[in-house]
């Protein structure tokens, strides 16, 4: 026999209050273990929700932002440092540009032009025995008509034209 919704209801709401109940017992239980051991007790309140964790923020004093915000300005100043150092590094580093003597360049340009005199003559030679020995680009063969069936000999009469009536 299946149950209302209001019994549902009522139990649930036993359910909850025995809970609670519950769990008030154990934090007052905490809240004794704490005492004995030496902590601070734990407010105990049975509706009152606890608190988030993080929730407050621990209050600075000035000295204490003061120490860190140069302890900050240090670490910038040593990191920026150590940026510079890098690019004047560099700088000194690299190699002057190289220049390219007189005689040096004239011998680049006469292999150059020997380099084209030869290319130049070796495709004036064998110029007409290309074209010659060219071959035409091959033709796609067509799809073959399936073979013809031979047509038999039909009589006289039925291919001549229909006599005069």
């Amino acid at each position: 026999m299946p149950q209302s919704q209001k019994t549902d209801d009522e139990f649930l709401q036993a359910v909850l209050i025995g809970l609670q109940e519950a769990l008030s017992r154990v934090d007052e239980r905490i809240a004794e273990l704490r005492s004995r051991v030496g902590g601070v007790p734990k407010r105990v309140t049975g509706a009152a929700p606890a608190a988030a964790p993080g929730g407050g923020r621990r209050p600075m004093s000035a000295a204490a932002r003061q120490r860190i915000a140069l302890a900050q300005k240090k670490r910038w100043a040593a990191y920026k440092a150590g940026q510079r150092k890098p690019e004047a590094a560099n700088s000194a580093a690299k190699p002057q540009k190289r220049k390219l003597s007189a005689e040096g360049r004239a011998r680049i340009i006469a292999a150059t032009k020997k380099r084209w005199a030869a290319f130049h003559k070796s495709q004036a030679a064998p110029a007409p025995a290309k074209k010659a020995a060219r071959k035409a680009a091959p033709v796609k063969a067509a799809k073959k008509a399936p073979p013809a069936k031979p047509v038999e000999a039909a009589p006289e009469a039925a291919t001549s034209a229909p006599a005069a009536e």
